[in-house]
């Protein structure tokens, strides 16, 4: 090569181009030692291996559940007596926490939502999150059933909607907050009253998040055991006798019937156990995709 030539080199499509242009070509192809591809190869291995190890326990549960439980599911299991308890809890403090905490709700989003009062309220509801169960229990059973005389479903109805109530306010409040602020404006441009912006605008709107609240208080409450103990005690009779519902006595749970059967020494009733926890994982998971559809609906 003489003095001055510019070196050049043949390219993969068969063209020939100097060498410095070549030179300052980067590569696209992906090398696996590179140190970004090999650090990023490892997180996502790493993140695998978690996910993995986390649904161990869960998968090992329900697999549990359904062969054991799965076993004695029939409809005389659900239908007849004993167990007569396979109920829920969660019905009655489902209508006393759901008035209440979209009522607050409604308060703390768009009536006072920078007053004094809505401060303490937002500090008391995620305080009330963080709450043991058991100390819901203490407190129905010294506000209902020291005062009423007897176990009851009302009792454990208010020790549940304790727990419900933080739940359904906090995320009704957030639903309410996402509804447009330029809807409302709209809403007040022409002549409606703020009583009629939330009852036709913003609860319609914000619906699937409130919904989604509901559900999750309703899915939390259904597993809670301890309160039920303090409260509701147990029962292994329906509430309902010749026509009449019976609510002020002891009421049977899904929760404190497993309690009361797994540490029984018949087999039967370990297994009717085994049934009642299948129920309750079922009625759980239902109530938790129902609020993940629900939710998928943005205000």
């Amino acid at each position: 090569m003489s003095p001055g030539t510019t070196p050049v080199i043949e390219s993969s499509a068969g063209r020939w181009m100097p060498a410095a242009a070549h030179a300052g070509i980067p590569s696209l192809r992906r090398s696996r030692l590179e140190h970004r591809a090999l650090r990023s190869g490892l997180l996502t291995g790493g993140a695998w291996a978690a996910a993995i190890l986390a649904s161990v326990p869960l998968v090992s549960v329900l697999y549990m559940l359904i062969v054991r439980g799965g076993a004695r599911m029939h409809w005389d299991l659900l239908l007849e007596l004993p167990p007569a308890g396979f109920e829920m809890g969660g019905g009655l403090a489902a209508l006393i926490s759901v008035p209440v905490g979209i009522a607050c709700a409604v308060f703390l989003a768009e009536l006072g939502p920078h007053s004094t009062l809505a401060s303490a309220v937002r500090f008391s509801a995620k305080t009330l999150t963080g709450l043991p169960s058991i100390l819901a229990g203490v407190f129905a059973y010294a506000s209902v059933v020291l005062v009423t005389g007897t176990y009851s479903a009302p009792a454990g109805a208010v020790a549940l909607a304790v727990l419900m109530v933080p739940t359904v306010v906090l995320t009704a409040e957030e639903a309410m907050k996402m509804v447009p602020r330029i809807t409302k404006d709209a809403a007040y441009g022409m002549g409606c009253t703020r009583s009629q912006v939330i009852w036709k605008i913003v609860l319609p709107t914000a619906l699937p998040g409130i919904l989604t609240g509901v559900m999750l208080a309703v899915a939390r409450a259904a597993g809670e055991t301890a309160p039920l103990l303090f409260t509701a005690l147990f029962s292994s009779f329906w509430l309902v006798e010749h026509g009449a519902v019976r609510l002020m006595q002891p009421t049977a749970s899904l929760a404190v019937l497993i309690y009361n059967f797994s540490g029984m020494p018949f087999e039967n009733q370990i297994e009717l156990a085994w049934a009642a926890s299948l129920v309750l994982v079922m009625i759980v998971l239902f109530v938790n995709i129902v609020s993940r559809l629900l939710g998928r609906r943005r205000v």
